[in-house]
């Protein structure tokens, strides 16, 4: 799958192999299970710092090798990978995505891509250079929910779509990373991305300009990164789409599309692991609702970027659909410590999520954590 040298270059039958460096929570929880149904990948390797998850996760999922990070370099030369799924902390993506392709091996990084948008532009500039693949962690362009509620706004179901409302909350641990400045941490880089590309998505269009607040009560948990964001954001054709992300709030997701005739509700709108549902209500008659079950998100990621390397294709999401998205969080910070409302430097996106994209397996169950812990608390 390589375009150059090395043992890697597979034809259109083989298995992908790949690594997973990063073992925490969600990697554990929902990386690692996901392959035993993605059809064409195998999981072939594992990075981690600590030996207990090595010795354990390498048992439980039989994987060729389980290396520390300091043999992370000389591993992916070998030619024994051909991608990394990159479940890092966000201040660590650029790094070990760069350090990926430079190897020769493809990418699929988790969400955000990285912290700001020079990181993002280097990420995607280095890939490019290298001619690897790069693919965002945007689990839900493959969900069915997401996409009905994305191809229902464009069909015109509800009329023009004229402002879109979304939030998303969770309570975040005091110990945990992203309490974090320093890692990438807070609400908006771990939420309200999502926000951000959903409406980006519904609108099929980019933002141009945003104003922003934040919030934070006197709590332990926000000394460094704030407890919550609201934003509005600008999009052409007078359009305006407003979101809030909280680390200290119900855990809580929804979102909503006003249009001329109608409005479309998603809720839950970003979960992981539960059944979503899109409601439609057109010119005052009885809602319509759609359920679509839980279904296993991470695995549909995994067998979509496989496709795409066997078959030389540019992924979607691909990096530049994460620099977008940077580009907007980056303005929103601005108008947040400038507060004005900001400016945003977006490009035209010629490729939007669509129902073509929609990819099926079945949820796995909770698998037993190693030195982890979920970010939330009740």
């Amino acid at each position: 799958m390589k375009n150059g040298g090395g043992k890697r270059r597979r034809g259109g039958g083989e298995r992908v192999r790949y690594a997973v460096i990063g073992q925490g929570y969600f990697a554990q929880a929902a990386i690692l299970p996901a392959f035993r149904q993605a059809d064409g990948c195998e999981l072939h390797a594992i990075f981690s710092e600590d030996e207990t998850k090595l010795r354990s996760l390498k048992r439980r999922y039989g994987v060729a090798a389980a290396l520390g990070y300091d043999q992370y370099d000389e591993y992916l030369g070998s030619g024994e990978v051909d991608a990394v799924y990159v479940a890092l902390p966000n201040d660590m993506h650029a790094e070990y995505t760069v350090r990926a392709a430079r190897a020769g091996v493809h990418v699929l990084c988790e969400k955000p891509i990285a912290v700001n948008v020079d990181e993002a532009e280097r990420m995607v500039r280095t890939c490019r250079e290298n001619r690897v693949k790069l693919m965002v962690g945007y689990r839900l362009h493959f969900e069915g929910a997401t996409l009905e509620a994305i191809d229902s706004v464009r069909r015109g179901e509800i009329g023009r779509a004229r402002y879109l409302s979304s939030s998303f909350a969770m309570q975040v641990q005091s110990d945990n990373i992203r309490t974090q400045r320093a890692r990438g941490g807070g609400p908006v880089l771990d939420l309200g991305i999502y926000c951000v590309n959903a409406a980006r998505a519904l609108f099929r269009a980019e933002p141009i300009a945003i104003a922003a607040f934040s919030a934070s009560r006197p709590d332990a948990r926000f000394r460094e990164v704030d407890e919550q964001v609201s934003a509005v954001l600008r999009f052409p054709d007078e359009r305006l789409a407003q979101f809030t992300c909280s680390f200290g709030a119900y855990d809580h997701s929804s979102l909503m599309v006003i249009g001329e005739k109608g409005r479309l509700r998603l809720d839950p709108a970003y979960e992981v692991a539960s059944d979503l549902t899109v409601e439609i209500e057109v010119n005052g008659r009885k809602p319509r609702r759609k359920k679509f079950h839980k279904r296993d998100q991470i695995a549909a990621e995994l067998i979509a970027f496989a496709e795409c390397i066997r078959g030389n294709r540019e992924p979607e999401p691909s990096g530049e659909e994460g620099l977008a998205d940077m580009r907007v969080l980056d303005a929103l910070q601005r108008a947040i410590e400038s507060g004005r409302t900001e400016p945003i430097e977006a490009e035209p996106r010629r490729r939007r999520p669509s129902k073509a994209q929609e990819i099926r397996r079945r949820p796995h169950g909770m698998p037993s954590l190693v030195n982890a812990e979920p970010p939330g608390r009740d």
